[in-house]
């Protein structure tokens, strides 16, 4: 079936939000909701003043603004760009540095910094640290090679370059257009970091919606919709080459055609139903997230293979669900017990098929010595339930 994004405002515990949405079908497969007051600060790119350093956690706090302090992790810190240094090759509190907002704020945590500075087209990515060509492993080997004669030549050891997967939707002259427009913007700042002021806004990331849409591209949408008119002409300005659709119907809301509200509150229940009667618990900490596999309302019977069968119709499920609400991090999975380590390797294949559909990265790990399966998925923005402002 048909995948589509919608875009529209909805009220969620008496607060305005901006829902972005991406429909499989007619399944909700992955939503953000953006206070419409708190903008995203993910991919602005700052000068900030380092105001604590703190060896043992191989961390510094580095302030953005007056008063708005930041996390930069001393690994992600690798060839920074410096504004004022006062010792070569050392961090020291009250040096100026360039920083890039990598992931908002999460309760108590400050959003989180980098200095490996991006700029994020529909098919490319310029990265400053990482100075060399990378190409979407989604994309074909013959495709790649494509792309590699395209942009080898254009590489000259001041930048990096990722050929996303969304580049096989896209011309060479959208290509090249699309290099030159990211290129111009990289080297803008690359010349005037030196010259701004500290707390400077050196670069202002594209609306949250405008950056979902360009990670949904690569599924190819059959149509983008908004019922906000401002939002539909930066959507049209933005992917000329898109099916960008203004929904104006006065009879039914767009967010009532779709049933945001009612899935946006399926999307935060603890409770998961699953078709055969067995059912999810899923439990978000502040450390991980821990997921249980209930047989419910299973009906055994003499069939062997039983809780393989509902083991995997679960692992399709959580594999869904973390999608859905965004779980990120380490989760915990305590499936139902199996007796053959066949139905195990079985259950790990089908678990790394449906991980692997995600547009964040997803990894199974393992097994634990207890018979827990340990997931990850890459921390990028807050999960579904911290979005939504519980009162």
């Amino acid at each position: 079936m048909s995948n589509r994004v919608v875009i529209t405002e909805e009220t969620i515990n008496h607060r305005e939000y901006l829902v972005t949405a991406l429909f499989e079908g007619s399944r909700m497969a992955e939503v953000s909701c953006d206070a419409a007051l708190e903008p995203s600060l993910i991919g602005n790119i700052y000068i900030g003043k380092i105001k604590r350093i703190l060896p043992e956690l191989g961390a510094a706090f580095v302030e953005i603004a007056p008063g708005k302090m930041t996390y930069l992790p001393l690994s992600e810190a690798g060839d920074a760009l410096m504004v004022k240094q006062q010792r070569a090759g050392v961090f020291t509190q009250e040096d100026e540095i360039v920083v890039q907002i990598a992931k908002d704020a999460v309760k108590t945590k400050e959003p989180s910094v980098t200095t490996n500075l991006s700029i994020k087209g529909n098919a490319l990515i310029f990265t400053a640290e990482n100075k060399k060509l990378g190409i979407s492993k989604k994309i074909e080997s013959g495709k790649r090679k494509y792309f590699q004669s395209i942009f080898a030549e254009k590489m000259d050891g001041r930048f990096g370059l990722i050929v996303r997967t969304n580049a096989e939707n896209c011309t060479k002259e959208q290509l090249t257009e699309e290099f030159d427009r990211l290129l111009y913007q990289f080297l803008l700042i690359l010349q005037q970091y030196r010259y701004r002021t500290c707390y400077s806004l050196l670069y202002q990331a594209p609306s949250e919606y405008i950056s979902r849409v360009r990670d949904y591209l690569g599924l190819r949408p059959e149509k983008i919709v908004t019922d906000d008119f401002g939002i539909y002409e930066e959507l049209q300005q933005t992917f000329q080459e898109e099916p960008v659709e203004f929904y104006e119907d006065a009879m039914l809301s767009l967010s009532a055609l779709y049933g945001l509200k009612f899935k946006l509150k399926e999307a935060l229940k603890e409770r998961v139903w699953l078709d055969s009667g067995a059912y999810l618990i899923i439990w978000p900490t502040e450390a991980l997230t821990v997921i249980d596999v209930n047989s419910g309302k299973c009906f055994k019977g003499k069939r062997k293979d039983f809780y393989l069968k509902v083991n995997v119709e679960a692992a399709i499920e959580i594999a869904r669900q973390m999608r859905l609400r965004n779980i990120s991090g380490i989760c915990i999975v305590d499936f139902i017990n199996m007796d053959t380590k066949e139905a195990e390797e079985e259950l790990i294949h089908v678990f790394k098929r449906e991980l692997a559909k995600d547009t964040v990265p997803a990894v199974f790990v393992d097994f634990t010595r207890l018979g827990l399966a340990e997931l990850t998925r890459k921390k990028v923005k807050k999960p579904l339930w911290e979005q939504i402002t519980q009162e």
